[in-house]
């Protein structure tokens, strides 16, 4: 019989603890509140490594595999808060979907995700996770991420989850009127988390943040 996967966590996982890392958050500005609670109900142990689970209510980055991070809880909250500041998008689509800890918490305010991921071991792992939570909103691809994914554009939104040197035109390209993306852009060591907005007569651009990300990279491994 399988061992059954517990949900709730205790100890350094446990309610209490993801409480404290969501009053952390809202100390750090972040002021949604649907964010918030998501963040708050949302096993975070249980996309990394079992011998990582005492540390995922911290407010770091930690390795999931093939040089990939799980990004920090503020970043997740922030990009995610961005994207929902412009409106409530229907259909977002998310540039890597890593351990699917973001895509998770995106569903569960999102009507639809769609995730893009080059890494097979990553992504058959965040589909396993996917299942365990029920979510059955998550659409997701095995593909070069900086494609996108045109048959399914127009998106209302778009995150992408590692570092382009500059503003990916070809995903800029997949969003709909009125639609934004949030974005890290620059090279290692000089990141600025970027918000752009599709608007009539063009695109918006506004710095939020100075970041750091995994670069993004193109093909599939």
């Amino acid at each position: 019989m399988a061992a059954k996967i517990d949900l709730s966590g205790v100890g350094m996982t446990s309610q209490r603890t993801r409480n404290r890392l969501t009053d952390r958050l809202r100390d750090q500005g972040i002021s949604n509140e649907g964010i918030l609670d998501v963040m708050a109900s949302t096993p975070r142990h249980l996309f990394v490594d079992e011998a990582l689970a005492h540390r995922a209510y911290e407010d770091t980055a930690l390795p999931i595999g093939y040089s990939q991070t799980l990004s920090q809880p503020y970043i997740v909250a922030r990009m995610t808060q961005a994207i929902l500041s412009l409106g409530r998008p229907k259909n977002v689509l998310e540039i890597g979907t890593g351990s699917g800890y973001q895509t998770v918490i995106l569903a569960q305010l999102i009507d639809e995700v769609s995730t893009v991921e080059r890494i097979s071991g990553l992504l058959e792992k965040a589909i396993s996770r996917f299942r365990l939570l029920g979510l059955s909103q998550i659409r997701y691809k095995y593909d070069d991420g900086q494609l996108g994914w045109p048959e399914k554009q127009p998106f209302d939104a778009i995150m992408v989850t590692a570092s382009p040197r500059v503003i990916p035109q070809e995903l800029v390209a997949q969003l709909s009127p009125g639609g934004c993306m949030v974005v890290p852009v620059g090279t290692p060591g000089n990141q600025e988390l970027t918000l752009i907005q599709r608007e009539e007569n063009g695109f918006r651009t506004e710095v939020l943040e100075k970041v750091r990300f995994v670069p993004l990279l193109g093909g599939k491994r």
